[in-house]
């Protein structure tokens, strides 16, 4: 077997469990509690009172404006200068859940507003309170719309997430930055973690494909009974 090959082989297992015990789950929990914290964010800019509308305006400036790397260092190498101590996953989960909330809460906040307002009105001319319209009727809409750009960010966020190498997070990238370091061939096996990483993104492109398919004809037959 050749030398490359049999690097690849050996390194594979540490590979593969650095990202099934830490870059998935850092992933899925970030993408989850953003998408949450998205959510509540586009409410308030949409249907909040100014002050708040103000302060999640705010949120998004700073976190859309200023690089992930940047947010993960303040939060893990600067917060400590003000007495709050973080590990590294913990620290990696705030920022990408900050960072994921920000750009989502733009999705979200489009996909709302794009809904119809006779919408709206058909909802409270049968009763509906606000809570109930945005539950059964808009969000469900929006929802359809939203696939994509949120299904496109999680991917990236896949691969955002060896930035938390930086932090020390034993994360995949980190896993092979680690190996590199004992075994003094980085074209190898960065090339290894690439193909990773790339089958995952791919998975999951497949995935959203599929996921697209089921809402259109969730749309189609919304249309259809309309």
């Amino acid at each position: 077997m050749p030398h490359w090959l049999q690097l690849m082989a050996d390194s594979l297992p540490s590979l593969l469990w650095a990202g099934l015990v830490f870059t998935i789950p850092l992933t899925l929990l970030s993408f989850v509690f953003g998408l949450a914290l998205g959510l509540a964010t586009a409410i308030a800019r949409l249907f909040g009172p100014a002050p708040l509308s103000a302060v999640a305006r705010f949120y998004v400036w700073v976190i859309r404006g200023t690089p992930l790397l940047v947010q993960l260092f303040v939060i893990f190498y600067g917060l400590p200068s003000l007495g709050i101590l973080l590990d590294a996953f913990p620290a990696a989960l705030i920022g990408f859940t900050l960072n994921i909330g920000a750009y989502s809460s733009e999705i979200i906040r489009a996909v709302i507003s794009s809904v119809p307002k006779g919408q709206w009105e058909a909802a409270y001319s049968i009763g509906m309170s606000w809570r109930q319209a945005m539950s059964r009727t808009i969000l469900p809409q929006a929802a359809r719309v939203a696939v994509p750009p949120l299904s496109n960010t999680f991917i990236s966020l896949v691969k955002d997430t060896s930035l938390a190498a930086a932090i020390t997070v034993p994360e995949l990238f980190q896993a092979a930055q680690r190996i590199v370091a004992t075994t003094y061939e980085p074209l190898i096996l960065y090339i290894e973690a690439a193909l990773i990483y790339l089958l995952l993104s791919s998975v999951l492109s497949q995935l959203q494909v599929r996921l697209e398919r089921r809402f259109a004809r969730y749309g189609g037959m919304l249309e259809a009974n309309a």
